[in-house]
Formats: C-alpha cells, sequence, structure tokens
C-alpha cells in the first residue's frame, strides 16, 4: 500500500527557493493617492492601442502565437536585427529569467551591482546561481571596475542596469567598453535597458552597436515603461543568433499573450511610435524640474536618466515613506538605504516635492 501522507509532513524547497528573498512591488493605492512606486508610465495607452487590445479581446479563445512570429518580425525591423536574434516574454524580468537559464550552470556565479534591480538575486538564484555583488558608488553610479574584478573562474553572467535602478544613473559608453575589454568572452554581460528611451547623456552608450562588436552581450529591453505597456508584460532579448536560439529554447511557451502581442505590434506603428516619444519627452522635462527642485531644497540626487529620482533617506526611509502614504503619494522606500520616486503626473509631482520641501 501506498504510504499514507502525514499532514506533518512536507514537500522540502529547493535550498535556493526557500532562500529567496520576497519581491517587493510598488505599493498600490487604496483610495485617492498619487502611485509613485512603480515606475509605470502615467499616460494611459494611446487610442491606437486601445483599440488593438479591443479587438483581439474577442479572439482570446484561442491561443497565441507560440512565438510572437508577427511581433518578432516588427521589434527585428524596429531595432534593426535579424529576426532571430529576438527573444519575446512576458516583462523583461521574465526575459532575464530565460537568459540566465539558457547559461547558468548550478552554482555558477553571477555578478551585478547592488543596490539595483531588486529581481536580479532573485532570477539569479531561480537559475541555480550564486549571487556575487558588487556597491554602487556614493553616488549611485554602477562601479564597473569592481564589477570585473568581481569576475572569477566560475562566473557565468554579469548583469549591468543602465540606467540603474533604483537610483538612476547610466553607464558611460568609455567605461563600458574598458569593462567588456577585461571580462573572458565566455562571460554573458546582459545589458539591461528598462528605461532606455528616457535616456539623455550624450556619453550613454549606443546598445546595438555595443551588442554589434560584442557577441557575448545580451541586450534585455521592455515596452512597460516608455510604452506604457506595464498591465500586459512584454519584454524582449536582443542577442547574436545563436545566445537568442538558447534563450528561445529555455522561454515559456505561449509567454507573450494574444492582448499584449496585438497591443504591442500597434505600439511600433509610426504614429503611435511619435505619441509615446512626446509622452516620453514630457515626463524627462518632468524629471529635470523634479530633480532640480529636489537639489535646491538641499537634496542630494543622484543624476538620474530613468524615469525615476532616487533620495538616500537610509535610516529615516521607512518613517518617510509612511509620511507620504498618509499624506496620499505612495512611494518605493528601500528600508535603511532610500527611497525611489516615479515620475508622474505634474499635480503628483507637485505633491511629492512639497513633502519633500517639509522632510528638510
Amino acid at each position: 500500500m501506498p504510504n499514507q501522507s502525514s499532514p506533518h509532513v512536507s514537500v522540502p524547497l529547493r535550498a535556493a527557493v526557500a532562500a529567496l528573498p520576497a519581491y517587493v512591488p510598488g505599493a498600490r493605492p487604496s483610495g485617492r493617492a498619487w502611485k509613485l512606486s512603480s515606475n509605470e508610465n502615467p499616460f494611459p495607452p494611446p487610442a491606437a492601442v486601445v483599440s488593438a487590445i479591443t479587438e483581439a479581446a474577442g479572439e482570446v479563445n484561442r491561443y497565441p502565437d507560440m512565438f510572437a512570429t508577427e511581433l518578432v518580425e516588427a521589434l527585428a525591423t524596429h531595432v534593426g536585427v535579424a529576426p532571430e536574434q529576438i527573444v519575446v516574454g512576458n516583462g523583461s524580468v521574465s526575459v532575464l529569467q530565460h537568459v540566465l537559464e539558457a547559461v547558468v550552470e548550478p552554482g555558477d556565479k553571477v555578478v551585478f551591482p547592488w543596490r539595483s534591480f531588486e529581481a536580479y538575486p532573485i532570477v539569479t538564484a531561480v537559475a541555480g546561481g550564486t549571487p556575487v555583488t558588487v556597491p554602487v558608488t556614493a553616488d549611485g553610479r554602477l562601479d564597473l571596475p569592481a564589477m570585473a574584478a568581481a569576475v572569477g573562474p566560475r562566473t557565468r553572467a554579469v548583469l549591468v542596469c543602465t540606467p540603474n535602478n533604483p537610483t538612476g544613473p547610466v553607464v558611460h559608453a568609455g567605461e563600458l567598453e574598458e569593462f567588456l575589454a577585461s571580462l573572458p568572452g565566455d562571460v554573458l554581460v546582459v545589458v539591461d535597458e528598462a528605461y532606455l528611451e528616457f535616456v539623455r547623456d550624450p556619453e550613454a552608450p549606443d546598445g546595438m552597436d555595443v551588442l554589434g562588436r560584442h557577441a557575448n552581450v545580451v541586450l534585455v529591453r521592455t515596452l512597460s515603461k516608455a510604452s506604457g505597456l506595464a498591465g500586459l508584460r512584454v519584454g524582449y532579448a536582443v542577442a547574436a543568433p545563436r545566445l537568442a536560439a538558447g534563450i528561445r529554447s529555455a522561454s515559456t511557451p505561449f509567454g507573450v499573450n494574444h492582448l499584449a502581442q496585438r497591443a504591442a505590434l500597434a505600439t511600433l506603428q509610426a504614429p503611435v511610435q511619435a505619441e509615446l516619444a512626446e509622452h516620453v519627452e514630457a515626463l524627462v522635462g518632468e524629471r529635470t524640474r523634479v530633480h532640480d527642485a529636489l537639489r535646491a531644497q538641499g537634496w542630494d540626487v543622484p543624476a538620474t536618466h530613468a524615469n525615476f529620482v532616487w533620495l538616500a533617506t537610509r535610516e529615516r526611509t521607512g518613517e518617510l515613506a509612511a509620511q507620504a502614504a498618509a499624506a496620499g503619494v505612495l512611494v518605493r522606500p528601500f528600508a535603511d538605504e532610500g527611497m525611489r520616486v516615479s515620475i508622474g503626473e505634474v499635480a503628483a509631482n507637485d505633491a511629492f516635492l512639497e513633502l519633500a520641501a517639509g522632510w528638510r
């Protein structure tokens, strides 16, 4: 007879999974509040995108195109590569997970900056890798020489977040080239460009140019931020064909749903691209206004090229975030380190600036 399960016996989890840190999403409003906690685009999607979603809604009884063929081809045209170099997924986090699953063996090491995107230690551990964290500099920038020094014989991948989430600075082209030149060619370098469209630093690297000259580079991008599809989750990787094929093999089947595919295709149409570019320019203008106002208040704010600002509020972080929430402004606190504040509507930014002035 089979053994009877005891209510006191549980199936053990993998040690790496049991030890995973929790991914903390931005707080959601419960009532009237400005949501500046999730780096979302505050503009609603263009009408053409809404129309594409509405039309596709009548077809959800069918499975989506498993390989998102039309979307892959459109993205390839958009960035200027062959379709076999594009892999799509359920947001850039999912794509990054599949990238690591394609190359990381159990016990391999993955080097990344810290503080940086909080999903990095999670996707590393789930892929079977060992995280190796390298502190960012005092002004929130990636310390690429220190990251290079952390690379060893078991290092399989390095994650470069530019602009860095949650601090905001970009990596510069020259320092990225020096960094890549210092690494073995069999170490994968993932350049996470989730906030690419918001970058205005003339020294920032051209990711496509870097990819064309370095076969060990993978670019990870998203349509959640600038394109305003955070609720539908569409991310993609751009890589050399052999790497892209491996990432595609590790990807979840039907990973991008039908509504998301049709919406993403609509965002890539020229008239919609022009409208989205206007949204981005408005957010960049607001970012500059908020950043400059905070500096004028006396805050030491890192130069940001994303759609958020970073305040190093340290041990006051929890207290100040709670004050902000009570005042109807939701921010993203990182305990005892600081808070990331997304750029939102003008009124939302004004409400936050009023709070920040009081904190000084």
